[in-house]
């Protein structure tokens, strides 16, 4: 159950290709983003490449401290979150691959269906989108 690049999955993807474009380098990533792969660990949560985005958005504008601003980030994330929904028609995992992955079918269904390329596409989707708002921000 792959896909993206280098084996990894749709959060892990997102988060690590924005970093490497923005030249950050951590062994934690794509580490912090695994459990957000799959609808936050196949509980239909949350597309990853979504919450990935976000993470990418959070490295980039996120605070470090309680004296910045939350008001730029937020706004980039209400951004990419209205913005993927335009584009795909959902913000859930399993509504967007049409299976469930906390069952043995939705798994099963997602391997012989192919779906890890459209996992890919919407992680290509989300990587650009998110570009596009660091671009503005």
């Amino acid at each position: 159950m792959t896909c993206c690049i280098d084996d990894l999955y749709c959060a892990e993807t997102v988060l690590k290709e924005i970093a490497e474009k923005n030249n950050i380098s951590s062994p934690l990533i794509p580490r912090i983003a695994t459990g957000l792969c799959s609808g936050m660990a196949r509980t239909n949560g949350p597309c990853g490449a979504l919450t990935g985005g976000i993470l990418a958005l959070n490295l980039m504008l996120g605070r470090d401290d309680k004296t910045t601003s939350v008001e730029r980030n937020y706004a980039a994330v209400q951004e990419l979150t209205e913005k993927f929904n335009q584009a795909h028609g959902s913000l859930h995992c399993s509504e967007l691959l049409g299976c469930d992955l906390s069952t043995p079918e939705g798994q099963r269904q997602y391997n012989e269906q192919n779906l890890g390329l459209r996992c890919n596409e919407l992680s290509q989707s989300c990587i650009t989108l998110v570009n596009e708002i660091l671009e503005q921000a």
